[in-house]
């Protein structure tokens, strides 16, 4: 029994190696496309109604998967240590993630009184990415390897946990507060027709003023950035050097996408970090390119000192 055993768990952590691999390649590569294509939807939405959907159920569609995928593989990823009961660590982290997703996949929509249409292509590729991601990390926090590292003897002694979950909630409440000042712009815009404001389709968009837009375009990005760092702080040990050196070069990424096994594919990068970096891959163009885009529309009006996403720098 033990040599078939032993088959069938490296057959599954096969899977979540090449799984793992896989997502985190498509995250890295998409980073220059994405300067180049823009994502069809929002303030980008497509001027033809052709294969678009409801703005609404198009943004709970793109994200419904990564909270399923992830409650879904808590209890039956081939991984899940399931002969041991989820810790106090495990479950905060737990909570913290639906948290986010319950926000961002369903109040956020709910609560905004417009969106443009979104093409077809949006919720198909949250499909793809969302289900893998969520999949990748309920995977992860309830495999034998978090179980251990995140024991309450251990975790809550650990400064390290403590730092996550405030730079968590930090990003969660900067993230709400940002998104608050787009959706009174929005609510206003509706109220009182078009005057002053840029329509797209039927989401209104102003110069966001307040808050961190003092500085940056997009404070929402940047503190979902923060509070995913928090959550991987957290949840999982910070990855080796050596593991992430090789997104540095055009030869490491080569090394890694075509050279690399899944077994091999950098050990200490965790499903929290990697949905951290494919975060920031993506996110980072659309920020610049919404950026350009505020400066465009608005010309004189928009403030010229204001940056993208990363106060005096980018």
């Amino acid at each position: 029994m033990f040599v078939p055993q032993r088959l069938a768990l490296r057959q599954r952590e096969g899977i979540y190696d090449a799984a793992r691999k896989v997502f985190t390649i498509v995250g890295v590569t998409s980073l220059p496309g994405s300067f180049i294509v823009n994502a069809p939807f929002g303030r980008f939405a497509p001027q033809s109604e052709s294969l678009t959907v409801n703005g609404r159920l198009g943004w709970v569609l793109m994200e419904l998967w990564s909270p399923l995928g992830f409650i879904y593989t808590i209890y039956h990823s081939p991984l899940s240590n399931k002969a041991a009961k989820l810790s106090m660590p495990q479950m905060i982290l737990i909570g913290c993630f639906l948290i986010h997703y319950l926000n961002r996949g369903f109040i956020s929509p709910a609560r905004a009184p417009s969106r443009s249409r979104m093409h077809v292509f949006m919720p198909l590729t949250g499909l793809f990415l969302n289900t893998t991601n969520g999949g990748l990390l309920g995977s992860y926090i309830s495999s034998p390897l978090a179980h251990q590292y995140l024991q309450p003897e251990n975790t809550f002694t650990s400064l390290q946990f403590y730092i996550g979950m405030f730079l968590w909630a930090v990003g969660f409440l900067g993230n709400f507060w940002a998104d608050e000042i787009l959706t009174d712009i929005r609510r206003k815009g509706v109220l009182r027709g078009k005057e002053g404001k840029i329509s797209n389709g039927t989401e209104y968009y102003g110069i966001p003023n307040g808050f961190l837009y003092r500085w940056i375009s997009f404070p929402n990005y940047l503190c979902e950035w923060v509070e995913m760092f928090g959550w991987a702080l957290a949840a999982a040990p910070v990855p080796r050097l050596a593991d992430v050196e090789w997104l540095l070069t055009p030869s490491g990424i080569y090394s890694m996408v075509l050279t690399t096994p899944p077994s091999k594919f950098a050990p200490t990068l965790t499903p929290p970090w990697i949905f951290l970096l494919v975060e920031l891959c993506i996110m980072i163009p659309r920020a610049y390119k919404g950026h350009q885009w505020y400066k465009q529309k608005f010309g004189d009006a928009f403030p010229k000192e204001r940056r993208a996403v990363i106060p005096y720098i980018f």
